[in-house]
């Protein structure tokens, strides 16, 4: 039961950020909305973290099952990818290495941090 509560907050939210995609004339995905949403809710502790993490560790453990939509969508594009497909690879590859970079940075930064506080405390 618990983890059914856990997964209709993660829902509910992802519903309200779909909601707000059509209230806010820009071109951002419902899902961003919601995380974005979800995130502030538990800065603020509206939601604790407590409330949704065991169905949000769930949903990380599943995620590369929710690629095999996106890579059927590719195989059926074929036709229209051949023609960039060199562009299309080298622009992955950048943004691939500059996420996993700056991704890295941010974690050194954030635990070092991390340390340099709990040193402090004592």
């Amino acid at each position: 039961m618990k983890y059914l509560k856990q997964f209709t907050i993660i829902l509910t939210v992802t519903c309200i950020g779909e909601i707000l995609k059509y209230l806010i004339d820009l071109p951002v995905p419902g899902g961003i909305y919601g995380l974005v949403l979800l995130l502030f809710l538990l800065i603020f502790r509206v939601i604790k973290l407590e409330q949704v993490k065991e169905a949000g560790e769930f949903l990380i453990e599943i995620m590369p099952v929710m690629f095999i939509p996106a890579a059927v969508g590719l195989v059926v594009s074929w036709e229209k990818i051949r023609g960039i497909l060199i562009p299309l690879c080298v622009i992955i590859s950048v943004s691939t290495f500059l996420v996993m970079g700056v991704t890295g940075k941010t974690t050194d930064f954030m635990m070092d941090r991390k340390g340099r506080k709990e040193k402090k405390t004592r």
